[in-house]
């Protein structure tokens, strides 16, 4: 695709930006340009606002079962192109085309589950305590939403926001990663294709921190939403209070993963294996940091150890590759830093470690031990493949572990004592934990984390009411 302009949504059409500005669309696994972004200046983001204040009163005139029907109609055109448009996301992103497809399959799932959330919004009406009065409690879009979705998962990740958002009633500003907007604008068109109106939705590209600060401060926007990382997510969460905006805000996290002698290690690492370096790591429940108990410690990370290096990595389309390469530059010497940092501290890598010598960002399934405390890898999202070992010795001394971290996305459980698994699931301080496996995120569960994991959630029958407002009546009838 060299050469390929990749347009903008603006107003109901694809435009170029008034600037002409471009930047290349790099495929990580060649690290060459498939082809060029178009980015916007002020006066698209003007343009697009200005639409999106029009598709606010369009869709709110949407009956919302009709909203619902659209949704799932677009759910059902991104399952039909979910091949298509998942080998666009593999060229973009670098995951294998097997978690490109998932992805859309999940992300539909999203959208599906929206325009059933949106069938499902009603107002209250209850007797007042005067006899002669009653109270109706009224629910309505919140207003304009400026939404900002990442690269790791591109459409997923744009699904769940307009997902609740539309389905509130609700129109928006999305600002997609500039990383992967190839599957992300496939994803947009089948919401266009099934119906979606003119300027509900209005999609663009540009430097992230003057396209966020523009949206956040300009009245018309009522609601932000959020999924990055926890210092970004700091920044528009202070820019959104200023201005008394409420803000969801899906953050960064760093999983630790206890395990106890009492279960099945061939399981438990094959579990582990697969979920650890699934996208690469790249995944914000991903689990980050492993505490085994030393009783197990030189028989799990041996089992461990051996079946990551079993791993394929190589170009997400080739059929036997299991691992994708990084999805940038900056995450691959983000990555490399990580690892010079713990081992500069005392730490010994056990596989992987080093760049592989080859074209593209891939980064080995890696392993390290005697890892610092106080080294980066243990206090920072790694956001890539790379696994610290920490022995501990008893249920003290690992919640200690787990919960030093300003981070409560999610943690992981393996011991079939239930009542080791009820003590720690009440002294974990995170807003998901999964008992003997790894849960998914889908539609139809919350997620969301504590600390500085985030604000709100999304998913589940919560999906809507983050981008709902609602009005007290209090009626008296003569």
């Amino acid at each position: 695709m060299p050469g390929q302009v990749y347009k903008m949504y603006i107003g109901g059409e694809w435009v170029e930006g008034a600037s002409g500005q471009t930047q290349d669309v790099v495929n990580p696994s060649s690290e060459q340009s498939i082809g060029r972004l178009c980015m916007a200046d002020v006066s698209d983001l003007e343009r697009a606002l200005s639409s999106a204040e029009k598709g606010l009163f369009v869709w709110g005139k949407i009956p919302a079962w009709d909203r619902g029907t659209i949704l799932k109609d677009a759910a059902r055109l991104m399952r039909e192109r979910s091949a298509s448009i998942g080998r666009m996301m593999t060229l973009e992103h670098g995951k294998t085309l097997a978690e490109s497809q998932m992805e859309l399959v999940r992300a539909a799932d999203f959208i599906e589950w929206g325009g059933e959330e949106a069938r499902r919004i009603s107002s209250r009406m209850f007797a007042a305590r005067d006899p002669q009065a009653n109270v109706i409690i009224d629910y309505g879009p919140v207003g304009v939403v400026a939404a900002f979705s990442p690269w790791n998962y591109p459409v997923m990740q744009a699904s769940k926001k307009l997902a609740g958002l539309l389905g509130a009633g609700c129109s928006c500003v999305l600002k997609p990663a500039e990383e992967t907007p190839i599957s992300t604008s496939a994803f947009l068109q089948c919401l266009i294709d099934a119906g979606l109106p003119k300027h509900v939705v209005n999609m663009v590209f540009g430097i992230p921190s003057e396209i966020s600060e523009f949206l956040i401060k300009d009245p018309r926007v009522a609601k932000i939403t959020f999924t990055g990382s926890v210092p970004v997510g700091k920044v528009l969460a202070a820019q959104a209070g200023a201005h008394m905006k409420s803000a969801t805000m899906e953050l960064g996290g760093h999983s630790p993963v206890l395990v106890y002698p009492d279960v099945d290690l061939d399981r438990v690492t094959d579990i582990l294996v697969a979920r650890k370096f699934a996208n690469s790591g790249q995944v914000c429940v991903s689990p980050n940091r492993f505490f085994i108990h030393e009783l197990i410690l030189e028989k799990f990370t041996d089992l461990f150890c051996k079946k990551a290096q079993e791993i394929q990595v190589g170009n997400g389309l080739e059929s036997d590759v299991q691992m994708g390469p990084l999805a940038n530059l900056r995450r691959l010497q983000a990555v490399e830093a990580l690892v010079a940092d713990a081992v500069a501290k005392g730490a010994e890598i056990l596989i992987g470690g080093k760049r592989l010598e080859r074209d593209g960002f891939f980064f080995p399934p890696t392993v390290l031990k005697s890892v610092s405390f106080d080294s980066d890898l243990m206090t920072t999202e790694p956001f890539g493949p790379v696994v610290p070992i920490v022995p501990f010795k008893d249920d003290i001394e690992v919640l200690r572990y787990a919960n030093a971290s300003v981070y409560g996305l999610a943690a992981y459980i393996f011991t079939n004592s239930e009542k080791r698994q009820r003590f720690l699931a009440g002294k974990l301080e995170v807003g998901t934990i999964g008992i003997n496996d790894l849960p998914t995120h889908t539609a139809d569960i919350p997620l969301g984390g504590w600390k500085e994991s985030g604000l709100g959630v999304e998913g589940g029958v919560e999906m809507t009411k983050a981008y709902l407002k609602s009005q007290f009546r209090y009626v008296w009838n003569a």
